[in-house]
């Protein structure tokens, strides 16, 4: 008997095929209700598709903000399609709350405030508790925080802490890991005790003396950790633009400062600025009330700033002014770089980040930048990650983790 490649029918080997199609069927279906979601269903879109139930209600969530062209298909392009009311934007909070994941709601919440001009209905109370709380919405608050009348101020301030607290959490421990490591190793001494002995840079710090005959190093000079002590070893400047481009920055940096902070090892200022110079050193045991003190917004004089920096500092072998601005001056450029220079002849370890955030290459002043690395203050940004890193390469001065942006 021979056999043949096609099935019978009702065989085993239909069965396959059978499957096979309908699975490819299913994810050729699942393709264009994809695609149609994209483009939005304009006449134009050649999907053919129509969509039912969750399908159409995410369609009209997502049309409400990026729609263009009414669905009656006239022509016209159709406005905000959130509507005017409080009511009609917290439906829309609840729905695209209820279709889409956190990190897509914070997106859609942002381009609403943006492309829709939402941000007065910010100042009412429902709309907040409606949210989804966001490092880029408590900069939004903030920059609104004079505009906001009494009954909203206590909702946001709800808000900003949320935010804060589970930033705290989540950098929080390693930040303070990282940095105790950094401090006990930045505090050597040269005649340790035998617990205090770092072997690993002893045996580095005496391989001239190695005798090949016994198979080991004779250690002329010991190498150890300084013993914990409760005396402030470090003095950390952090120096923060306030200008409405560096928002994100700003709640981050007021994290890290209140981290900071809390460590009895260094002593923490925090100084933000526009044209005027606020120290907010006293309220770094609360970031809420720090960034409170904020005023996003206004012009940028640096160099104001850094004079004032410049004034606090007492011991500049043992400090680490980290000035976070996206340089783009407004008061007297060569002052500022001259400043610099001072702070570092001096001895002190001097960072520039041009944003300490998420959202990935910022704008920044190219010229002032390139001025700085001349100084040998390299300027780059830092995300909230590597902030830790950067800061412990600092207090041991050593060369900054710079990211690679090529």
């Amino acid at each position: 008997m021979t056999t043949t490649g096609t099935a019978e029918a009702g065989g085993p080997g239909a069965e396959t095929e059978a499957e096979t199609a309908a699975v490819t069927e299913a994810e050729a279906a699942e393709r264009l209700r994809r695609w149609r979601l994209v483009l939005g269903g304009d006449a134009a879109d050649g999907t053919g598709c129509q969509l039912r139930g969750q399908d159409a209600a995410m369609d009209g969530a997502l049309g409400s903000l990026y729609g263009k062209g009414d669905r009656a298909g006239k022509g016209r392009d159709r406005a905000a399609g959130l509507g005017a009311s409080a009511p009609s934007v917290a439906r829309w909070l609840g729905d695209i709350r209820k279709y889409f994941p956190s990190s897509v709601v914070q997106v859609m919440q942002r381009d609403a405030i943006d492309r829709l001009g939402l941000s007065a209905l910010l100042l009412e109370p429902e709309m907040l508790e409606a949210v989804e709380a966001d490092v880029h919405l408590v900069g939004t608050l903030l920059s609104l925080r004079q505009a906001m009348p009494e009954t909203t101020k206590e909702t946001a301030r709800a808000v900003v802490r949320k935010v804060v607290e589970d930033l705290e959490k989540r950098l929080a421990s390693r930040t303070r890991a990282t940095l105790t490591g950094a401090l006990d190793r930045s505090a050597r001494i040269s005649r340790p005790r035998h617990r205090d002995i770092d072997w690993n840079r002893t045996i580095a710090a005496n391989l001239k003396n190695y005798l090949p005959e016994y198979g080991t190093v004779v250690p002329e000079r010991l190498v150890g950790y300084g013993r914990a002590s409760q005396s402030v070893k470090k003095e950390v400047i952090l120096c923060i633009d306030q200008s409405g481009s560096m928002a994100a920055s700003v709640v981050y940096a007021s994290v890290f400062g209140a981290v900071l902070a809390s460590m009895r090892s260094i002593a923490t200022r925090l100084v933000v600025f526009d044209t005027a110079v606020v120290d907010l050193t006293d309220q770094l045991d609360d970031p809420v009330d720090v960034l409170f003190g904020t005023q996003l917004g206004g012009g940028t004089d640096i160099n104001r700033a850094l004079a004032y920096c410049q004034s606090q500092i007492t011991r500049p072998a043992d400090t680490v002014v980290v000035l976070i601005s996206d340089l783009y001056e407004g008061g007297i450029r060569n002052e500022m770089l001259k400043r610099v220079a001072a702070m570092k002849a001096a001895g002190v370890q001097f960072v520039t980040l041009l944003a300490l955030s998420d959202e990935g290459a910022p704008a920044y002043d190219r010229e002032h930048a390139a001025a700085l690395a001349g100084l040998g203050a390299p300027a780059f940004a830092c995300t909230p990650d590597l902030f830790p890193e950067v800061m412990a390469a600092a207090i041991e001065k050593r060369q900054l983790p710079i990211p690679d942006t090529a």
